[in-house]
């Protein structure tokens, strides 16, 4: 969304390159959104889909927790004023010495999807809860997730209860129904078998008491998607329906539907051709692509909004691509852009929804070209 903010902030500025600018105004609402839609869950915000500071320490006035992926990213959410029980380690792959690291930081919740990461943790960090992540298949999602996370629902009581036995709190399941997910019945699914996980482990008394609902939460690029207080409504339904009156405990670990529409980034035009006399598209090269900021084009998974001084005219089929000197580095080919036919060299750009995973998925200067700089308003 480009909001007013951010256009007095581009006309005043006027950041030479390809920049993202994020509105904090934008990120508050989410996070009110989130908190009236599903009032009883404890909200995490997922650190990786975007880390700037000032969006931390907001979301940490506001009451958020945290889902971290990396000590750095634990050492992030406290200098932004979490306390440790504010802060979950997510991810399932950890080396023992970072476990270790995270647990003298005082974190004591932990995901895992097999035992032997469940006998790490209870090496390193003694006594902590832990949660194990089961495998969904992410239908509906724009960008699913790969079975390198999470276990089959009959394994994880199996892992849960080795963290039984090896003194870990046998805390709850989570799961993920995929990035951009816009089936409100995918929760309905992953719910269901995480019961199937709590019953099972109840017959040899072991209690887990959380699911964690993982994140999925989409936000808007060129197709509408379902607001937050639906996906609360859809959510609700599904966990009375599975858990009846004794509901668990719930998190949720937004990320992208946090800060995903917070986000604008202004590119500029660097070329425009065609590769025949007879070529039925243009090439449109910016001075941003895949290795800049925008790898979620790959596969042409997530299709941003492009917004141009020219809109309203006559446009044609475009393939859009980015200015390094590496083949992929095209987002969209297999289905064309439509762009406007009087878009010119030199043309900026502005590339909405790009509020997450953008900033840092460009940490390397490729090709000598500086990674994606961001403004936060």
């Amino acid at each position: 969304m480009t909001t007013q903010r951010i256009i007095d902030f581009l006309n005043t500025r006027r950041p030479d390159g390809p920049c993202m600018v994020l509105d904090l105004d934008i990120v508050r609402e989410n996070y009110l959104g989130f908190e009236k839609a599903l009032p009883q869950s404890r909200i995490f915000y997922a650190v990786k889909a975007n880390p700037a500071p000032e969006i931390l320490h907001l979301l940490a006035s506001m009451g958020s927790s945290f889902d971290t992926a990396s000590v750095a990213e634990v050492e992030m959410a406290l200098n932004a004023g979490a306390t440790p029980d504010r802060i979950s380690y997510g991810n399932t792959i950890k080396k023992e010495r970072d476990i270790k690291r995270a647990y003298e930081y005082g974190v004591r919740l932990y995901a895992v999807d097999s035992v032997e990461e469940v006998e790490k943790v209870a090496r390193a960090a003694p006594g902590s809860r832990v949660f194990c992540r089961i495998l969904t298949d992410g239908a509906g999602a724009e960008w699913p997730l790969s079975r390198k996370f999470g276990c089959v629902p009959a394994m994880a009581g199996d892992v849960l209860r080795v963290a039984h036995q090896l003194g870990l709190h046998a805390y709850g399941v989570s799961f993920h129904v995929g990035s951009q997910q816009t089936d409100l019945t995918s929760w309905d699914r992953a719910l269901e078998e995480a019961k199937t996980v709590f019953d099972d482990l109840a017959s040899d008394g072991i209690y887990p008491s959380m699911v964690n609902m993982g994140g999925g939460f989409p936000t808007r690029y060129l197709k509408d998607v379902p607001t937050a207080q639906a996906y609360g409504e859809a959510i609700f339904e599904s966990l009375s329906k599975h858990f009846g009156n004794r509901l668990p405990e719930t998190i949720i670990e937004p990320g992208r539907g946090m800060v995903g529409n917070a986000g604008v980034i202004k590119a500029e035009v660097v070329l425009i051709s065609r590769k025949a006399d007879n070529d039925n598209v243009r090439w449109v090269y910016l001075d941003i692509g895949k290795f800049g900021g925008l790898a979620e084009t790959m596969d042409e998974a997530i299709r941003y909004q492009i917004v141009t001084s020219h809109d309203g005219g006559e446009t044609e089929p475009s393939v859009l691509a980015g200015p390094t000197c590496d083949s992929a580095d095209v987002m969209y080919e297999k289905t064309p852009y439509p762009l406007p036919v009087s878009l010119t060299i030199g043309d900026e750009v502005l590339i909405e929804g790009t509020g997450a995973y953008t900033t840092t998925y460009s940490a390397v200067a490729f090709n000598g070209f500086e990674p994606l700089r961001a403004y936060i308003i």
